[in-house]
């Protein structure tokens, strides 16, 4: 076993346009300051991570790891979620995800998918640069509007959009595994790629590719009513992210899982500051010391109630008071015997 890593931040939500939000330097300090050791970082924002140059120069990698590491801060992994969700994007969905593009692929739904494609490649890249082992992703969507059995599907359907998902997939697959990184889909309603089961059905598409992981995030598993300590029972070989972030769901005469289009302080299942929720954190962080866990316990702070501050600084906390050190020796130790093969042999009456 080995002792979880944490606690880190992902930064995406905390951007503004005010100090210390609109620097890289003035976000690690700050989350430094918090007791943070690690941050993911999102690629989509050059003004703090430069993805193309990171993927070229080692020398800038260098210069960003001394930029972090003069607050005590290391990187945990990259983040392409607006970039994966667009490498596939149902018809229905391209305008609401042009704004995930550059202004100039807007319209553009084939130049679009490309440049997504080419930003996941840049992105392995820069995770081999940064000596990074994993990677966080949306898988996007081609079968989601769909994702209710009514009108019903026709034969085929379902199984011809994930056999696209994984044509879409695999290079940018190969060019992680090339890259010795683990590509790890946050599992997410929205996406093709939102449940144990048709992270399944990705899997057999892909031939069970070696770089195919998981980024476990249990707030979204709960608030569709799955067991997240289970899932971890059945899939933590695969899972190489995770997501501390905590949700609620309160059953409801009016509303359920689908959430009536109401916004998120009024459904009845809502995200919430990791230890306000519903999340089992203590059996989680358990079941990944278990499973001998290899990455970082990394925030991800959405809540509609409380405010984002307040939220990062409980969230260090929180983290910090749920990562095992893990033992070195058996607790029983102090009453362990010899081996003796003849003694054995007696006590078994042979």
């Amino acid at each position: 076993m080995r002792t979880i890593q944490g606690p880190a931040i992902f930064l995406a939500q905390f951007v503004q346009d005010q100090a210390p939000f609109n620097t890289l330097a003035g976000l690690a300090q700050w989350a430094a300051d918090l007791g943070y050791v690690a941050v993911q970082l999102p690629t989509w924002l050059p003004h703090l991570f430069d993805l193309e140059r990171a993927a070229a120069s080692p020398a800038y990698c260098d210069d960003l790891r001394a930029l972090l590491a003069a607050s005590g801060l290391v990187i945990s992994e990259l983040s392409t979620h607006l970039q994966g969700q667009l490498v596939a994007v149902h018809p229905a969905y391209d305008p609401l995800f042009d704004a995930f593009a550059p202004s100039a692929l807007h319209g553009r739904p084939a130049e679009r998918q490309q440049w997504a494609v080419d930003q996941l490649l840049l992105a392995a890249r820069a995770s081999r640069n940064l000596s990074l082992t994993a990677h966080a992703t949306f898988s996007g969507a081609l079968a989601w509007p769909y994702f209710y059995p009514w009108p019903q599907r026709p034969a085929g359907l379902v199984e011809e959009a994930f056999a696209e998902l994984a044509r879409r997939w695999l290079p940018i697959l190969h060019a992680f595994d090339q890259a010795g990184v683990d590509l790890c889909f946050e599992l997410h309603p929205g996406e093709d790629l939102h449940d144990g089961v048709t992270f399944e059905r990705f899997l057999a598409a892909v031939a069970h590719h070696p770089r195919a992981a998981i980024l476990f995030d249990p707030s979204h598993m709960l608030l569709q009513q799955m067991d997240p300590v289970r899932f971890l029972d059945h899939y933590h070989s695969r899972v190489r992210a995770f997501h501390v972030k905590d949700a609620e769901f309160e059953t409801s005469g009016r509303s359920g899982v689908y959430g009536g289009y109401q916004p998120w302080i009024d459904r009845a299942g809502r995200f919430r500051t990791p230890g306000s929720g519903q999340v089992d954190f203590p059996r989680i962080f358990s079941k990944l010391a278990q499973y001998d866990y290899p990455g970082w316990a990394v925030l991800e702070w959405e809540d509609s109630l409380e405010s984002a501050p307040e939220g990062a600084r409980k969230g260090s906390i929180f983290i910090r008071s749920q990562i095992l050190q893990v033992t070195d020796r058996a607790f029983d130790d102090f009453a362990a015997a010899d081996s003796d093969s003849a003694r054995n042999r007696r006590i078994l009456g042979l």
